[in-house]
């Protein structure tokens, strides 16, 4: 079986460096670079094609086109250190690719806990010939492996392992919370959450740590496509996947224990764009995070944690929440005096500025926002939690020993 999977993962990357050749040599010819459908149409009957299941090979190619979208991404984003995606190759050797089986390319012995993937027709031995691999279900005894929607072939540290993705059905509790919570996203306090009595800030310094290291990392590297920059990448991403994933925890349990039933949350699609739909400068470093941070991402985990515990989740525009005032209403560009300072002309009130915009954020949906006098104290002093890395959650700030109050 293994030797089985080394070829299906070294023709994968084989597969790879074809389409990576292919999408070199039209660049030359006439400047575009194909999409990955005009590669799959133009590649369907070369050989490497077929050592592959035709959606294992599709699969393959519009992970290219995955690769080169992102890369324009980053230029877009005034990134002029991206590289285009390279080959896979370590020295003479091609490396074993991930090989995704849809639907066709498997079938789900659940009884046995077996896996059948079939080969391309370069790879077969017969009409019959395919991968036959047994797997142990992780989990409680009584897990099962159903509904079977995709298996992924992944080399790692020197061995091969299935990822099995299954649909599976979810009860969803009624939440029987009527409070509402704000969100404001950004990128010095990466969540601001308010509950309209008190406020929360989640601060992305862990993230902007991880951005700068491995930016550094990767360019004392020989060559962008080399082992140890791939290896950088993907910790990198392991690391802020991690981050965003406990965030979006903690914020739904915090929500959780408030009574909460409906999450807002700024609508940053147009963060990347000003008042006249030019692209917003940010400066430098500033251009940098925004480039780094993960917001959609971020709002599809709180999405679905939302979900499973009976929370609904709305976005709203920002327009001007960053502007106004959460208790007077008062709208004027002024009032943002400093970095992280809001203070009102009109009322007086002085608060953190992302702890107004959340609060101004909760307000959107709700039916008669609460504008009269109150105590506005939890505005300006909103309590502050830490990403420990050492342990990987948020603690409040007075817990973490190696920081300054």
């Amino acid at each position: 079986m293994r030797a089985d999977l080394d070829s299906l993962g070294f023709a994968a990357a084989k597969l790879w460096n074809v389409g990576r050749w292919t999408v070199q040599r039209v660049w030359d010819a006439c400047g575009q670079i194909p999409d990955a459908n005009a590669l799959m149409s133009y590649l369907k009957g070369h050989e490497r094609y077929v050592d592959l299941h035709s959606q294992s090979s599709q699969r393959v190619l519009q992970e290219l086109g995955e690769a080169f979208t992102g890369w324009y991404g980053k230029r877009d984003n005034g990134d002029t250190k991206a590289n285009p995606p390279g080959y896979r190759k370590r020295g003479d050797q091609h490396p074993r690719s991930t090989v995704t089986f849809k639907a066709a390319g498997f079938k789900h012995d659940a009884a046995n806990n077996r896996i059948r993937l079939s080969k391309g027709k370069n790879l077969k031995d017969g009409w019959s010939d395919f991968v036959l691999c047994e797997y142990d279900v992780i989990g409680s005894p009584e897990t099962s492996v159903e509904n079977v929607q995709q298996v992924r072939a992944v080399h790692e540290h020197g061995e091969w392992r299935l990822h099995i993705v299954c649909r599976v059905e979810v009860d969803v509790p009624e939440s029987s919370g009527n409070e509402v919570a704000g969100i404001d996203l950004g990128i010095c306090n990466f969540a601001a959450v308010s509950f309209g009595g008190e406020s929360l800030l989640y601060p992305g310094g862990a993230l902007k740590e991880d951005e700068y290291y491995f930016a550094k990392k990767r360019a004392e590297c020989d060559k962008s496509s080399s082992r140890e920059a791939r290896r950088l990448d993907r910790k990198r991403t392991d690391r802020r996947t991690h981050f965003l994933h406990t965030l979006s925890k903690t914020i739904v349990a915090e929500c959780a224990e408030r009574d909460v039933g409906t999450i807002v949350v700024g609508d940053l699609a147009g963060i990347r764009e000003d008042d006249n739909g030019e692209t917003a400068d940010w400066g430098d470093h500033g251009n940098l995070d925004l480039h780094g941070w993960a917001f959609d991402r971020f709002t599809t985990m709180l999405d679905y944690k939302a979900e499973a515990e009976g929370i609904s989740v709305e976005p709203v525009s920002e327009r001007d929440t960053s502007k106004s005032c959460s208790a007077c209403g008062r709208t004027d560009d002024s009032q943002r005096v400093e970095r992280g300072l809001y203070v009102c002309g009109e009322c007086g009130l002085v608060a953190n500025a992302d702890s107004n915009g959340a609060e101004n954020i909760r307000q959107k949906v709700l039916p008669n926002p609460q504008r009269e006098d109150r105590d506005n104290g939890w505005l300006a002093q909103p309590a502050v939690r830490l990403f420990d890395r050492s342990e990987g959650r948020f603690a409040p700030r007075e817990q973490e020993p190696n920081r300054e109050p």
